[in-house]
């Protein structure tokens, strides 16, 4: 109330807008927080590999399940596996070469232990993702095995098999 006993009216409040965020995506939150961290394009690439399931091909990531809900988080693992595959078979074999040279150079295991046992257990053809065509599969494995040929021979690791 005033002096004059009637009742004082305020202003208008000025209407504030919440401010918008940015819209957040699941695969943006992951290319964001996770990917961006591996400084290797095969480094993203067995990353990804590592959290697919091996019984339902179903990609797990407690992480971005908790945030985004689980067919989201699995909707964005698989398509960034697909990416990371499709980058690195667009690369040619020289800077194939390259990149796994700084895959090798992250690793704890010496480089001769890791190339002995990728040659013996083959383990890397579990790496591209479940939905690509077999003649991608194919030229992936045939790169890897020609890169793992040379650099086996560069640093004087044997085959274990006798017969090669």
């Amino acid at each position: 109330m005033d002096k004059e006993g009637g009742v004082v009216r305020l202003p208008p409040e000025p209407v504030v807008k919440p401010r918008e965020k940015f819209p957040r995506s699941a695969a943006a939150d992951l290319w964001r927080q996770t990917l961006s961290q591996i400084p290797s394009q095969f480094g993203k690439l067995a990353y990804l590999a590592g959290l697919r399931d091996p019984n339902s091909g179903d990609y797990q990531h407690h992480g971005l399940s908790a945030v985004f809900g689980e067919p989201s988080a699995n909707d964005a693992l698989r398509s960034s596996h697909e990416e990371a595959f499709a980058h690195w078979l667009d690369f040619g074999l020289e800077q194939q070469r390259e990149d796994l040279d700084l895959y090798f150079s992250s690793l704890d295991a010496q480089r001769t232990q890791v190339l002995a046992t990728w040659w013996r257990l083959k383990s890397y053809a579990s790496l591209p993702p479940d939905s690509i065509r077999s003649v991608e599969r194919q030229l992936f494995v045939n790169d890897l095995e020609t890169l793992l040929t040379l650099m086996r021979l560069e640093h004087g690791v044997s085959s274990p098999d006798p017969d090669e």
